[in-house]
């Protein structure tokens, strides 16, 4: 009887070890690396910032970027304007402009169309424009 399971043993390794070299099982799948597509771009957003008023006005314009980062600047003639481009789906959008003139007015425009305005008068008027959904 013990014949018996030895031969049954041998002869169950010796099948599985042809079926093992036929499926070649022994070795593990592993799926070829593909390239990822790169991420495009497809909605890019323009935010144009603008500060009107008298053509010989001069004064200070502050502004935030894409990145929320504030930027200053000078103007010496207006109207002045500023374009910036982002593909994030929104943009907080602010800009604070003061200058030596009796009226002063500041726009913001999201892909040409206008979201926040704003007009100052008075001595070294001072305009603020804010779109928190840009």
């Amino acid at each position: 009887m013990a014949a018996v399971i030895v031969v049954a043993l041998v002869a169950s390794i010796g099948v599985v070890s042809r079926l093992r070299t036929f499926f070649d099982s022994d070795k593990p799948y592993i799926a070829a690396p593909m390239p990822a597509d790169a991420i495009k771009p497809i909605n890019t957003k323009r935010v144009t910032y603008e500060i009107v008023g008298p053509a010989d006005a001069t004064g200070r314009v502050s502004y935030l970027d894409v990145n929320g980062k504030t930027i200053e600047a000078g103007f010496t003639t207006l109207p002045w304007s500023v374009t910036v481009s982002t593909t994030d789906p929104g943009v907080l959008a602010n800009v604070v402009a003061q200058g030596d003139t009796a009226a002063l007015g500041c726009r913001i425009l999201v892909d040409d169309k206008l979201v926040a305005e704003d007009f100052a008068e008075g001595r070294d008027a001072q305009a603020f424009c804010l779109d928190k959904a840009a």
